[in-house]
């Protein structure tokens, strides 16, 4: 009987101790082990861009091409008296190429004769017309008599209209000589390749010795840039932000070549040509800016962000903190109810994000510490930069601290002791070293 009585307060004890186990498992692990993750809220300046890409292009290119065919013989002088090349600069009427001219000279030789020739039938056409103008004369005083058969009449004055029309002939000879003369001189002319404006060689197409084909197309043998002080980037923008950009807008971007240093530029156009790839249409902004320095090289490839909007000393909250919601338990007792009418557990990303730069204000909710609880705040939401937006409301004040996560020592000592997710828990112990994982990794911050 004793041993019975024995065994029965050993028992009872045992599932005393069971039982207060398990409540401590059920109720006291949270408020000993779990805290919330805050950071304060600042005054900052908040800067919201768009990223593209784009290429560094020369303002004005001027393509220099040849209009003749022929060797290329030689190559000019530049300013400094070196042999044309890659970033030589020359001044407007510099001499860049050298064409063979032999047969183009040989042409010139053959027309200024033709013309010679032509200019010596007028000479000879106008003394013609003057015999015969004579005759036409002295027969038209005879007149057709005894002394001047009809016939011989007729034929002083055909002699007379044909002279003349012999002068005409020879003198539009001599005119069409003289084009030909002045065409082949041209040719020649176009053997001497002159750069037609101030700039450097950004591109040399030909070597001395190459053969150059003039044909319906002027084949390209040097491109010239007018100015490398003035310099443009050539950005490819996504249709979604096409709207927010337009002249005038402030750049900023940055190249490999210079890390660390950025450069400032502004919109000058976009353009309206948008090209397709792989269904995804673009358009092409041009962003003018100044090179006085000469460290943009031409076709660069540049980072490029345009600014959307500014605000300057405003609140801002993480973006983190605006999609972070509490469990009911954690939130403080008198706001559980509007809480609970709000639905919704903790969750990941579900919240509604920051509204974009340049967008409409939005209302949304921070949750702020109360003790060991959080309490809701509602804010109105303005400009992001992808990792801070602005909030403001009247229930809020620098260096306040927004909760954007939960930690849970429990969490960090399973993760530290190495244990394998696919090992049994049991109990609350389990959920909320689950919860605690999820909270304390994915929900610590970072762009909505």
């Amino acid at each position: 009987m004793q041993r019975t009585l024995r065994f029965t307060v050993i028992a009872i004890a045992v599932a005393v101790l069971l039982g207060g186990l398990g409540t401590w498992l059920l109720y006291g692990e949270r408020e000993s082990v779990t805290k919330f993750r805050t950071v304060p809220l600042q005054r900052t300046d908040l800067l919201a861009t768009i990223g593209a890409t784009g290429t560094v292009e020369p303002e004005e290119v001027v393509d220099v091409g040849a209009q003749v065919a022929g060797q290329i013989n030689s190559f000019g002088k530049d300013v400094d008296g070196m042999p044309v090349d890659y970033g030589s600069v020359v001044d407007a009427g510099t001499v860049l190429a050298q064409i063979d001219d032999s047969l183009y000279a040989a042409d010139v030789q053959q027309a200024r004769a033709n013309l010679n020739s032509a200019e010596a039938n007028v000479l000879q056409s106008q003394a013609k017309l003057d015999q015969a103008r004579q005759d036409w004369e002295r027969a038209q005083k005879l007149g057709p008599s005894e002394a001047l058969a009809p016939s011989a009449y007729d034929q002083y004055k055909a002699g007379f209209e044909i002279a003349k029309a012999n002068l005409a002939v020879a003198q539009a000879a001599v005119a069409q000589n003289r084009a030909a003369l002045n065409r082949a001189q041209r040719n020649l002319g176009y053997c001497t390749i002159t750069s037609p404006v101030k700039g450097v060689i950004i591109d040399r197409r030909v070597n001395i010795g190459q053969t150059v084909v003039s044909s319906l197309n002027a084949p390209s043998l040097f491109l010239i840039a007018k100015d490398l002080k003035r310099i443009q980037v050539w950005v490819s923008v996504n249709e979604a932000d096409i709207g927010t950009i337009h002249p005038g807008q402030e750049v900023t971007f940055t190249v490999d070549a210079f890390p660390g240093r950025t450069f400032h530029g502004e919109v000058g156009k976009v353009r309206l040509n948008a090209s397709m790839t792989q269904n995804v249409v673009t358009y092409t902004v041009v962003v003018n800016t100044d090179n006085a320095d000469g460290k943009l090289l031409p076709y660069l490839t540049a980072n490029v962000q345009f600014i959307s909007g500014r605000r300057e000393n405003v609140l801002a909250a993480p973006n983190a903190g605006l999609r972070w919601k509490p469990q009911a338990d954690e939130i403080a007792p008198e706001f559980r109810q509007a809480a609970d009418a709000s639905g919704g557990e903790r969750t990941q990303g579900s919240a509604s994000t920051p509204a974009p730069a340049g967008s409409t204000e939005t209302q949304q909710t921070l949750w702020v510490t109360q003790g060991n609880f959080v309490r809701p705040v509602e804010v109105r939401t303005g400009l992001t930069d992808g990792s801070l937006t602005e909030v403001d409301s009247a229930d809020l004040s620098e260096g306040m601290n927004v909760v954007v996560g939960v930690q849970s020592s429990g969490a960090t000592a399973a993760a530290g002791g190495g244990a394998s997710p696919f090992t049994p828990q049991f109990g609350r112990a389990r959920t909320n070293a689950a919860q605690g994982a999820s909270s304390g990794s994915g929900r610590s911050g970072g762009a909505p």
